[in-house]
């Protein structure tokens, strides 16, 4: 594989080796700048505009970068390494459809809170806003979708603007920084100085939480006789999976996270209930409906998990703890809100906080209905069901990879059958639901990663959507492990149009794809696939020992649904239950 972190220098010596005055271009300026955050991998593609970055790096035995093959796999890349790691991705594309090729990934990170910094290339200054070869106006396109956003103009701002986006994109409600760099700019010379102070007038994140509203919600659980926590991604990328089981632990409240906030407490533990929402668990959904009192740890209470929002926790009083305090109150009114960082919140809690010693009825009532409606599906021995393959995989891998998905069908089959006891092991695209995003998104955590199993489960819609990175994990020896659950459709698209649009099945058969096995083959990348239950656990295990990358296409049943499911329109506790009704 190709180098890491630990073949890279220490901040220290870096400094030690730049501590003479030089003047450098801005491409070199920019190359010793992220190399001084630590940064250990890049993942990029280049072009005209960037042209003098990438010459900047020809011999620069301290940079890493990765070329992909499509700047949406650099970019896709550069979010998996972050969610896996905790660190801030990077990736580097050139001017104009470079620059709006990252578009959909800048989104997907945004909507789910991912720290990376984003650098495009841009035609040279005296160009700017003329219409010219590859221009266009990321900075304004991407506006939206980015937490902060620079147009350098001088090459000497480039440490500061550099330092200043690192400390934005990882810090309070984090996300993508974009950074966008004229041609001209990339070459200007200047005196190098590395920048390590940050002052942002307007910008101070309240991470300490006012401890007069954390008592407000110890005293609202010392009362509760129906309390849930409601755990979501902001645990997870706060750190604070070990202060959530014990605040847990602690009060006695049984928790449910959502889809992105998997991992941040143990899946075995005997309160946890599994994920809420639309294909959540019977129990979760039932708890959240009956609760007399909703604590929601850094989740956004998106409509995933609501769903109906007018019928959403009818019973209970609300409190929302989340670093940024814009959430609080957008979709569910909240009667204890509490502004800072999950760990922090939750630190100060669990020195006060008591046993929930009134629900000791609602404990059990819990723990019978886990009992008896756990996930469930009908297996066969004739076909090969995708919750088999899944199980299957969590076997093999003893509940201890790095998992990504694509988005679908398999990607709630995965939420459903694999469960998580780590955080930063389960890496998917929860808000903006991106498809393609999977794979390339397990070239990043498998970098950021390298002693680590990475699988990345997907459908046959997605792997199609960036596939051609196979390319780089034959390449550089990316020992990622794919699982392709291959239907023949849309998965998803065609459970709704069955199941909503009364069986009017339009444009969805994918019976067309590739030979997976052959495409895997042909970028030099080792494959196999299986039809039936022994065929999958053989294929699957010779996957996993083999020391490279490794593809295992499933042929899995075509009209199989994801089940449970709240349909759009209805509250969380009117579910399908599929077989089980």
């Amino acid at each position: 594989m190709v180098a890491n972190s630990a073949t890279l220098k220490s901040k220290e010596q870096l400094i030690e080796k730049w501590s003479k005055q030089e003047v450098i271009s801005g491409s070199e300026m920019l190359l010793r700048s992220l190399l001084l955050e630590g940064v250990d991998c890049v993942f990029g593609y280049p072009g005209g505009a960037v042209l003098y970055i990438y010459d900047a790096m020809y011999g620069f035995e301290d940079f890493n970068h990765l070329l992909t093959r499509h700047e949406q796999g650099a970019i896709h890349a550069a979010d998996g390494y972050a969610r896996s790691t905790g660190k801030v991705g990077v990736c580097i594309a050139t001017s104009g459809p470079g620059a709006t090729n990252l578009v959909t990934g800048i989104a997907t990170a945004y909507m789910d809170s991912v720290p990376l910094v984003v650098i495009t290339g841009n035609v040279a200054t005296t160009l700017i806003g003329t219409d010219a070869f590859q221009e266009a106006d990321i900075v304004g396109i991407t506006m939206p979708i980015t937490k902060h956003s620079y147009l350098v103009r001088k090459a000497e701002d480039l440490p500061r603007i550099i330092h200043e986006a690192f400390h934005i994109a990882n810090s309070g409600r984090k996300g993508p920084v974009l950074i966008d760099i004229p041609k001209d700019v990339s070459n200007e010379k200047a005196l190098f100085k590395p920048h390590d102070e940050v002052k942002l007038r307007g910008y101070n994140p309240t991470v300490q939480p006012n401890k007069q509203q954390v008592d407000k919600m110890l005293r609202a659980i010392e009362q509760a006789e129906r309390p849930v926590l409601l755990v979501g991604g902001g645990a997870v990328y706060s750190g604070a999976h070990e202060e959530v089981l014990a605040f847990a632990e602690k009060t006695g409240i049984p928790v449910t996270t959502t889809l992105l906030g998997l991992g941040a407490f143990p899946s075995g533990h005997e309160l946890h209930m599994g994920f809420p929402g639309m294909h959540g668990t019977w129990t979760a959904n039932m708890a959240i409906q009956e609760s007399d009192l909703l604590v929601n740890i850094g989740a956004r209470f998106d409509d995933r998990v609501t769903g109906k929002l007018n019928g959403f926790a009818p019973h209970a009083k609300i409190v929302h703890v989340d670093i940024d305090p814009a959430e609080i109150g957008k979709n569910v009114p909240t009667d204890i809100p509490i502004v800072g960082d999950v760990k922090a919140v939750l630190q100060q809690a669990v020195a006060g906080a008591k046993y929930a010693s009134k629900a000791d009825a609602w404990r059990a009532q819990i723990a019978e209905r886990k009992a008896a409606k756990p996930f469930t599906y009908k297996d066969s021995d004739e076909e090969l069901k995708p919750q088999w393959v899944v199980s299957m995989i969590h076997e093999t891998t003893n509940g201890d990879a790095i998992v990504t998905t694509d988005v679908g069908q398999h990607q709630m089959w995965a939420a459903q059958y694999y469960p998580f006891n780590k955080p930063r092991s389960w890496v998917t695209s929860g808000g903006l639901g991106t498809m393609g995003f999977g794979f390339p998104s397990a070239i990043g955590a498998q970098m950021g990663n390298p002693d680590r199993t990475v699988v990345s489960i997907n459908g046959d819609g997605g792997m199609q959507m960036c596939s051609q990175e196979l390319a780089i994990c034959a390449i550089n020896k990316i020992p990622v492990k794919v699982a392709i659950l291959n239907n023949q459709v849309l998965g998803m698209v065609r459970q709704w149009q069955e199941l909503i649009y009364d069986n009017r099945f339009s444009h969805i058969d994918l019976a067309g794809s590739p030979d997976f096995v052959k495409l895997a083959e042909a970028y030099g990348v080792k494959a196999f696939r299986a039809t039936n239950k022994d065929e999958a656990r053989t294929a699957w295990e010779a996957a996993l020992a083999h020391d490279g990358p490794a593809v295992v296409e499933f042929v899995v049943r075509k009209g199989e649904n994801v089940y449970p499911m709240v349909t759009q329109g209805s509250t969380i506790d009117q579910m399908l239950m599929g077989d089980d009704e």
